[in-house]
């Protein structure tokens, strides 16, 4: 029967710095995007100061970028939404910092309260408004940086044209 330990074989590990990975810079997974966004989240001196309300669309201000990505910081007043829409080649990590925002997808609607995060990978379409009588400050992280954010037709109209299509014939 052998004996040794993980520890006699391979030693310490906090002894053994060449075996440790370095501390990345810049964020390169999805989860070290999400505790990016969770890092500043947690973080209001780093996002609070620059909050800004328009009644007259949504306000957004970015707060950092990296290698590859973007971190925006938004504001919604009551009433305000997104449109239907997707992110283009963008994967992203939407986190509510204040508020509350109602997101609807063609799977149904969903409440997202402070701390409540969605990840969506590249195609996800939705839609987010503030349904509330509040302003709400949401964290957006996108990977590559947005550039495209394609609109959609309404997801009555999504429903409307998949019921037309499936009475059709073959």
């Amino acid at each position: 029967m052998n004996m040794d330990s993980d520890l006699q074989i391979a030693g310490d590990l906090m002894e053994v710095p060449h075996l440790l990975q370095p501390e990345r810079e810049h964020p390169v997974t999805v989860a070290e995007f999400a505790g990016l966004a969770r890092e500043i989240a947690a973080d209001p001196d780093r996002w609070a100061p620059h909050i800004e309300y328009d009644a007259t669309s949504r306000w957004y201000h970015r707060l950092r970028t990296g290698p590859g990505y973007e971190v925006w910081l938004l504001s919604w007043v009551p009433g305000q939404g997104s449109g239907l829409h997707d992110h283009g080649r963008s994967s992203g990590v939407l986190t509510v910092l204040q508020g509350e925002l109602t997101e609807r997808t063609d799977r149904g609607v969903r409440t997202l309260r402070p701390g409540t995060q969605r990840i969506f990978a590249p195609g996800y379409v939705h839609e987010v408004v503030n349904d509330s009588l509040e302003p709400v400050v949401s964290l957006h992280v996108y990977f590559p940086g947005l550039t495209d954010m394609p609109m959609h037709e309404s997801l009555q109209g999504q429903c409307a044209s998949l019921a037309s299509r499936e009475s059709l014939p073959a």
